[in-house]
């Protein structure tokens, strides 16, 4: 669809879109409010704009809308509705031997215990063993440090989905 076909959608369809690009209430809202959109130019600069504006409890719901990083099965439990968009982002995990979908495990479960939510990384175009060295390294970053960084990997995500909708 179209940035303007966006515009022609009803309200439940472009809440529905929009969560699909970001889970976070705050940003959907924001987003349909500054609608109608002029431009697919508009649309992204909405969409930063709104993110920028948002803070911790925003970026943790956002975050809650993804599987864990290597966790294939809840791609089509707990995360239907973005599952298939999650399963082709974290295409480079389905191809990871074994060795490297255990330890993005272990790492994801103490990532989750350390800092209070998932690892997130923008995995489109990343191999398995790629999103496992960033996480190796972003564990040992601070919380406040370690939100930043997640956040912006969520900023990077959400452009992807809204481009998927164009």
């Amino acid at each position: 669809m179209s940035s303007l076909q966006i515009n022609t959608l009803n309200d439940a369809q472009v809440k529905q879109a929009l969560e699909h690009c970001c889970a976070a209430p705050s940003w959907v809202a924001g987003m349909v409010k500054a609608m109608p959109f002029k431009s697919a130019q508009q649309l992204f600069e909405c969409a930063q704009s709104t993110w920028d504006n948002l803070g911790e409890s925003d970026y943790l719901a956002a975050f809650e809308g993804h599987p864990q990083i290597g966790d294939l099965s809840t791609l089509s439990k707990k995360y239907a509705a973005t599952a298939q968009k999650a399963g082709h982002e974290q295409s480079g995990m389905s191809k990871a031997n074994e060795a490297v979908l255990t330890k993005m495990i272990a790492l994801n479960k103490e990532y989750l215990n350390k800092f209070g939510f998932i690892f997130i990384v923008c995995a489109t175009g990343k191999t398995a063993e790629q999103m496992l060295e960033l996480i190796e390294q972003r564990i040992h970053n601070t919380r406040s440090t370690e939100l930043n960084i997640a956040a912006g990997e969520q900023a990077k995500i959400t452009k992807i989905r809204l481009e998927s909708l164009l």
